[in-house]
């Protein structure tokens, strides 16, 4: 009897029956993201997306972002917990896109992994399904990977990227800052997806696993590592509307933390103090510098402290936009001014990540707990 014939591509490490089962499992997920605009369906060499939508503009501008979501995916894989790392990474691609006042319309994601584990790939899609969906974004395609031999059985990546529009006169940014404007914090709901190397360098030395309970959040280690970033855009994008041109520029406070973020969307010339007295970083932040024997401000810049978003207002707006941003379940309170011209002595935090834009550094003490 002759034997059956191998797969070489099985033998090799691949398994395209399992990379079949998983488009199966997360079909339903990736459907509900789909208005009448995506064409299609699921399983295409391209997604599809009706652009005639945009006739209604004056002047449509087009704006995308990628990115991943870093380390954090490390503590997923871990405790074997990644319904929640979709979530990331839609707000770490989505989330810029507001940044400029743009309205989400369409996003893709890739996946990278040793071996296809379908029910655990279907975990992640649908979570990045599922903040699609809460950020108005269709999920129009996506991609995964097996790389055998480059990554280990149980390691995955994840990236992604979106595309979304703005009417070519109502771009947020520098060029609308004014003197005197206001700066508001919008909170974070912790860590985001951001200085995660810093925190499984802290954890590691200091011999916790993340199945460990962590008493001060009342879950292991692992799964309060893992709470997932907050979605801004929808909120914002109604704040924009409600306050009429008040909004003038936002700023999204990721890798670079507070200050290098928030100088981004400021113009040359001009200058802030964030005022730290204003907010009480969060527990997480507090108990993982307390275990490092480490002061909050050092890590200022690796980690949003509490503040996921700023946003910079026309001062006579304020008050509107905190009690918007209130209604959303939003907290917001103002922590800095805009001057423009001279600007106090002493050191600022300016130009980054290749923005030459104003000048912002953090005073005070932040406030007890």
């Amino acid at each position: 009897m002759a034997a059956s014939p191998t797969n070489p591509y099985s033998e090799a490490g691949v398994d395209t029956a399992a990379g079949d089962l998983a488009v199966e499992l997360m079909k339903s997920s990736v459907r509900a993201t789909h208005g009448p605009e995506v064409l299609g369906g699921v399983g295409g060499f391209a997604g599809l997306f009706d652009a005639s939508a945009l006739l209604g503009y004056r002047r449509p501008l087009l704006a995308s972002s990628t990115d991943g979501v870093g380390t954090k995916v490390a503590i997923a894989q871990a405790i074997d917990k990644h319904d929640t790392i979709g979530q990331d990474l839609v707000g770490m691609v989505v989330d810029d896109i507001v940044v400029v006042g743009a309205k989400p319309l369409f996003m893709t994601d890739y996946i990278a992994c040793g071996k296809v584990f379908p029910q655990r790939i279907a975990d992640i899609v649908r979570g990045i399904a599922g903040a699609c969906s809460a950020t108005g974004t269709a999920l129009v395609g996506g991609e995964t990977a097996e790389h055998p031999g480059l990554l280990g059985p149980r390691d995955y990546d994840v990236a992604g990227a979106a595309t979304g529009v703005v009417e070519a006169d109502a771009i947020l940014g520098a060029e609308r800052v004014q003197d005197g404007d206001v700066v508001l914090a919008v909170q974070s709901s912790g860590l985001h997806s951001n200085g995660y190397s810093l925190v499984r360098h802290i954890i590691t030395n200091a011999g916790i696993t993340y199945a460990d309970q962590a008493a001060d959040f009342g879950t292991t280690w692992g799964e309060a590592l893992l709470e997932p970033t907050r979605l801004y855009t929808l909120p914002l994008l109604r704040l924009i509307d409600a306050l009429g041109g008040g909004v003038h520029a936002l700023s999204h406070v990721t890798g670079g933390g507070i200050a290098a973020n928030l100088a981004r969307v400021l113009p040359q010339g001009s200058w802030a103090e964030v005022d730290r007295s204003t907010w009480s970083p969060s527990p997480v932040f507090r108990v993982l510098s307390d275990i490092a024997g480490s002061a909050l401000e050092s890590a200022e810049g690796t980690w949003n402290l509490g503040i996921g978003f700023l946003a910079v207002i026309a001062a006579d707006k304020k008050d509107a936009a905190i009690a918007a941003l209130a209604a959303e379940g939003m907290p917001a309170w103002q922590v800095a001014t805009v001057g423009v011209g001279a600007r106090p002595a002493g050191e600022f935090e300016q130009g980054a990540k290749g923005v030459d834009g104003g000048a912002v550094r953090l005073v005070g003490a932040y406030a007890s707990h």
